[in-house]
């Protein structure tokens, strides 16, 4: 979901998370992302992203009892977004909207959830290969997850946002890949969308400087040809202008006193890399939600 442009940019503008509110910014994002374990096995040749939104719509409100935030979601000048989740396939960037037309063998697909429980928001995406994909396609989501982590590696108070571009943009870049300037990470709570935003290009040393209670959104989206991005009609999909594959991941960061506490983070989640062990990153040891 874009940002609201409204939002302030300055440093004065962060809210800094109370220890209750990370707590209940713990279990939405736990939430969020067992919305992402619950739909894994669905999606396969032959659903469509409209049958994934009502699934997904009917666990978050039926089982977690959350309210999907995306839907009916309308930042200054767009109308209001139709479904609870967004499906962008292939060549569309973000937002994409579920629609009856089914997925086909070799497809990807990104899956963005966002959930608001008992006030608090939690926003994860992961990509999913639709039966085989081509080898580029499959490298794209692999170079992307990798993009994911490496910006969550950089997070650590002190740390400013232009070291989690730049990181980003190192990577995605030697790989022959090209970074959306467009739609970046944001700071998200209340709020679906709060400051700082978070680009996933920079220059490193740059940038507000992260502080313990911080809380934001990492959501590097990747192209395998240019950067140019267009938006098609229905005001809200926004795909690679050139028609070349996307892929997008995303994860909701604590700045911790020591490094970065992942709070979108289950069970079925896919797996950190080895070598982020040796970084102050923690994932939560969740006791079992009521």
């Amino acid at each position: 979901m874009p940002p609201d442009p409204s939002a302030s940019a300055t440093t004065m503008s962060i809210l800094i998370k109370t220890a209750d509110e990370i707590e209940r910014m713990r279990v939405a994002g736990r939430l969020a992302s067992e919305v992402l374990d619950y739909i894994t096995p669905f999606v396969v040749p032959g659903v469509t992203t409209e049958t994934l939104d009502t699934l997904c719509h009917d666990y978050m409100v039926d089982v977690q009892g959350c309210i999907p935030a995306p839907l009916n979601y309308a930042p200054p000048g767009y109308t209001p977004y139709p479904k609870s989740i967004c499906t962008s396939i292939n060549h569309q960037v973000c937002h994409g909207i579920p629609a009856p037309k089914a997925l086909k063998k070799g497809d990807i697909v990104n899956l963005d959830i966002t959930v608001i429980k008992d006030g608090f928001h939690g926003d994860s995406s992961r990509m999913f290969i639709v039966g085989d994909a081509s080898i580029l396609a499959r490298r794209l989501c692999q170079i992307t997850l990798e993009c994911l982590w490496i910006g969550i590696a950089e997070v650590r108070p002190g740390a400013r946002l232009g070291d989690i571009g730049h990181a980003i943009q190192q990577h995605a870049e030697k790989a022959g890949f090209s970074v959306v300037r467009e739609f970046c990470g944001h700071g998200i709570g209340r709020s679906f969308h709060e400051e700082p935003q978070v680009t996933h290009y920079g220059e490193a040393g740059t940038g507000v400087e992260l502080r313990e209670g911080m809380i934001f959104t990492i959501e590097p989206m990747i192209n395998a040809g240019k950067a140019a991005i267009s938006g098609l009609p229905d005001g809200w999909t926004i795909v690679t202008r050139d028609r070349s594959l996307s892929a997008q991941w995303e994860h909701t960061l604590l700045v911790t006193a020591e490094g970065a506490e992942v709070l979108t983070y289950s069970a079925a989640a896919p797996a950190a890399p080895a070598w982020l062990a040796d970084r102050p990153v923690v994932f939560p040891s969740y006791p079992p939600l009521p």
